[in-house]
């Protein structure tokens, strides 16, 4: 069976400390637990998580669905929010990890990447420079939850166009955006190869679309 590698980059510091880490947790709790309910996804969803601060760090490397345990997400030690730096190991854990097609196999499905941040980056020149990068990986889809009360819409424009933005980081919301987030590696498991673009299913209420 053809692996879909699904990334989920969360960001540690600034808007996300605090209760919002603890209420990411049982969001991610809650998605896995959606996610297994579905066969197709148990039998290809291998899901990494990786939190950045001033540095990133992936909590849990690439891993079947059945087997995963929820990662411990900690508060972080060093203050910055450096979303290049993250955006760059990403790419890097994307070429080390996800196998591509040759003439004797059929590699993974293209990856889907879920990004949780405010949208700042405080290290701008390496942002910058990582989002050609980022744009020449083959992701079936990038989608950027914005969270906090001052947030940056138009830093991640630059590399996608599917973002959303919740009312507020309680723990009843990042519930009802990761069963989203479920719902759409869902739909993603059934459409990637049938379609390069994945058409996500449209967000509960407590999320909304950024135009």
């Amino acid at each position: 069976m053809r692996r879909l590698p699904v990334y989920i980059l969360i960001q540690t510091s600034g808007a996300m400390r605090g209760e919002p880490i603890e209420s990411i947790k049982t969001g991610l709790e809650t998605m896995v637990a959606g996610l297994r309910q579905d066969p197709f996804a148990l039998e290809s969803v291998y899901l990494s998580v990786i939190t950045f601060n001033r540095y990133p760090e992936q909590v849990l490397p690439l891993t079947e669905l059945e087997n995963m345990q929820i990662p411990s997400i900690s508060q972080p030690v060093a203050a910055g929010t450096h979303l290049g730096e993250a955006l760059e190991f990403v790419c890097k854990k994307v070429d080390a990890e996800v196998m591509l097609s040759t003439p004797e196999r059929k590699g993974d499905w293209m990856p889907l990447l879920f990004i949780m941040c405010d949208g700042r980056a405080n290290d701008a020149l390496k942002f910058q420079e990582v989002v050609p990068e980022l744009n020449r990986r083959n992701f079936s889809s990038i989608v950027v939850c914005l969270a906090g009360s001052k947030t940056n819409a138009e830093n991640v424009k630059q590399f996608t166009d599917k973002i959303v933005n919740l009312e507020t980081t309680d723990g009843a919301t990042f519930r009802q955006f990761f069963k989203w987030v479920s719902a759409s590696v869902s739909a993603g498991n059934r459409s990637i190869g049938a379609t390069d673009e994945l058409l996500l299913p449209p967000p509960p209420p407590e999320v909304h679309t950024v135009i």
